[in-house]
């Protein structure tokens, strides 16, 4: 506790023969802040450094009622089984910070805004760096934040106080003089009256010896701030303070304190913990213009990773897909050659491959697959879920069109019909009309809602209307539900080719997969939203369709009504015009050409006609 005493060079403290005395050494503290600010300088020019306006993730001031809190999140060991050092990383929402290269001796850490209708599940993913390409998950956890941060607005600032006082608290025993407190305040550009200082200081030192409990100031303090701001200037980064109101001036010194003192030792500046986790190879085709790493629509060498938004954790998350199936995917979709190797006979090609591997994937001897399957997808397929026991399924496609437990897939809003729920897990985007469907994301010249639908079925209400498209893959469970409740008029089948529903094909102007693949299309006549047609697409790889309802059913929202057989698909469900307002989050999304990874029975939005439930009811309704 206390400053250091003051120290003087051989030549003692006067000088003779003109010469000025010299330069009294800066007191600790000083030197103390000034390491703060010239590490907050380095760490800001670094690359992937973030400064401490982007921490926060807002880049714009945060409501009081939008403020959940600041969480810090501190990786104390990680048990390996090799040999090798590791690398951590974190991430909530589009934010992911890694640490350097580290062993089991580390402990890295991270302090995050959580704001109240924000993202607030981090995922905390551990990878072995023993690869030049890239680096092996070998675990990983989820952490809801909320369940972390205290409720009590007054004790976070409490907390907050602690940790401006802890700067002066040098020996660490909690304890501070009014030299260190009166210094500490002058280094906040605090302009009270030296009265002022003692005055709050005096009422802490409740005996009178000059020294306080750090906890007592702290109560102090925070309540004063309250009143009357006492800190005016970041000794970190020097800028001016009460731009907006206290929260935000908390949010910003406490990041900025942690950024300057190195406790941070996460770099950010990356999407996914996928995209950090990527070794100089990586880097170096990036550099070199080869691949990009964003989210939004992309073609060619731009196309090599598929980001989409998970719904759930409001994370970004990469999509798995083998990188020689992405190579080939890009040759034979993205470019006119294969645009001639498709007109060519690749049609066929693929008809026929999909046939072949549809009835492989129904032998018996399929079933050893399953877990090389599992361990592709180890972190995305939650066996937990599933309704039958691993070893009761004797093929791959027995557990490809596995059914869930019931209850593992809740239904939103479930009695009330105007509400309409997510058809698949899957990946998806919604459009209020054709229009912006093929501005944002479906790139084949002759996309039309009268050319998906078929001439048997269209009508100038559907062919005006909005549409919405469910995309499977191969890790995803594969049976899809009715997102309606309502009448099932017809079943139309429409003959066609198995492209890949992937989007290097639908982004690409050189096919037209949604019109041309193989499809079943139903019309599900409602009360709520007008008729509804289903159009379920297969693809590469898919065997078939089936269905589990007939015309003339009556079907409610969230019952099963049929599946896919091994591959990736499509459901696209077409709205009559004005029938229907998708959530706001879906549309947002997809303006940005961004996926939403959604899951059956998530909302999907809520009918424009004979609305029976007040915008209070309708709040209650979550997304699941």
């Amino acid at each position: 506790m206390g400053h250091s005493p003051s120290r003087h060079n051989a030549c003692g403290g006067g000088g003779g023969d003109g010469e000025s005395p010299p330069s009294p050494l800066p007191s600790r503290f000083e030197r103390f802040r000034r390491r703060l600010r010239l590490r907050h300088r380095d760490r800001a020019g670094r690359p992937g450094g973030d400064a401490h306006a982007s921490e926060s993730g807002t880049g714009r001031a945060i409501a009081v009622d939008e403020f959940a809190g600041i969480a810090r999140i501190r990786i104390v060991k990680a048990d390996m089984q090799f040999k090798d050092k590791f690398i951590a990383c974190l991430s909530l929402g589009e934010r992911t910070y890694r640490t350097e290269k580290s062993d089991n001796t580390s402990t890295p850490e991270k302090k995050v805004v959580v704001e109240t209708n924000g993202p607030h599940i981090a995922r905390i993913s551990v990878f072995e760096t023993n690869r030049f390409s890239k680096n092996t998950l070998v675990g990983y956890c989820e952490v809801d934040l909320f369940e972390l941060l205290t409720k009590d607005p007054v004790e976070t600032e409490q907390s907050f106080a602690r940790r401006v006082l802890a700067i002066v608290d040098y020996n660490e025993d909690g304890e501070l003089s009014l030299s260190e407190f009166s210094d500490l305040m002058k280094a906040f550009g605090n302009k009270l009256a030296v009265a002022k200082i003692e005055e709050l200081f005096r009422q802490a030192d409740k005996n009178g010896d000059g020294i306080v409990d750090m906890d007592e100031l702290a109560a102090l303090l925070a309540n004063q701030q309250e009143k009357e701001p006492l800190i005016s200037n970041c000794p970190v980064c020097g800028e001016i303070l009460g731009k907006h109101d206290k929260i935000n001036d908390m949010i910003h010194m406490t990041l900025c304190f942690d950024e300057g003192t190195g406790n941070q030792i996460m770099t950010g500046g990356f999407l996914t913990d996928k995209q950090a986790s990527y070794g100089w190879m990586f880097k170096l085709s990036e550099w070199a213009h080869f691949s990009s790493y964003d989210v939004g629509l992309h073609s060619g060498s731009t196309a090599s990773h598929i980001l989409v938004f998970d719904r759930r954790t409001k994370r970004l998350v990469e999509e798995v897909i083998d990188g020689k199936i992405v190579l080939s995917m890009r040759a034979l979709y993205q470019s006119k050659v294969g645009l001639t190797l498709i007109d060519t006979g690749v049609k066929d090609l693929l008809k026929n491959l999909s046939e072949k591997q549809g009835k492989k994937m129904s032998s018996p001897e399929s079933a050893k697959d399953i877990p090389k399957f599992l361990e592709l997808f180890k972190d995305q397929i939650n066996l937990d879920e599933v309704k039958d026991p691993l070893e009761s399924f004797k093929t791959f496609n027995e557990f490809f069109v596995r059914q869930l437990k019931p209850g593992a897939r809740p239904i939103a809003c479930y009695e009330q019909d105007t509400i309409a729920t997510c058809a698949a897990d899957s990946r998806l985007m919604t459009f209020s009309s054709v229009d912006e469907s093929t501005r944002l994301w479906i790139k084949g010249r002759k996309f039309s809602i009268e050319g998906l639908l078929g001439k048997d079925v269209h009508s100038d209400a559907l062919c005006n209307g909005s549409l919405v498209i469910f995309r499977l893959a191969p890790q995803d469970y594969h049976r899809f539900h009715v997102p309606v409740s309502g009448t099932l008029e017809k079943f139309v089948e429409i003959p066609g080719c198995l492209y890949t529903v992937n989007p290097i094909a639908v982004n690409s102007k050189y096919c037209n997969v949604f019109t041309e693949n193989k499809r079943v299309v139903s019309i599900i006549s409602t009360s709520e939203f007008g008729k509804v047609a289903f159009v379920a697409i297969g693809a590469t790889m898919v065997g078939s369709i089936e269905f589990l309802k007939e015309e003339g059913d009556y079907v409610h929202k969230g019952d099963e009504f049929g599946y896919f057989a091994f591959g990736g698909s499509t459901v696209i469900c077409v709205f009559e015009k004005d029938a229907i307002e998708f959530d706001a989050d879906l549309l947002a999304n997809s303006a940005r050409s961004l996926e939403t990874l959604v899951s059956v029975g998530m909302r999907l939005g809520v009918s424009t006609r004979n609305r029976d439930l007040q915008p209070q009811e309708l709040e209650k309704c979550s997304l699941e």
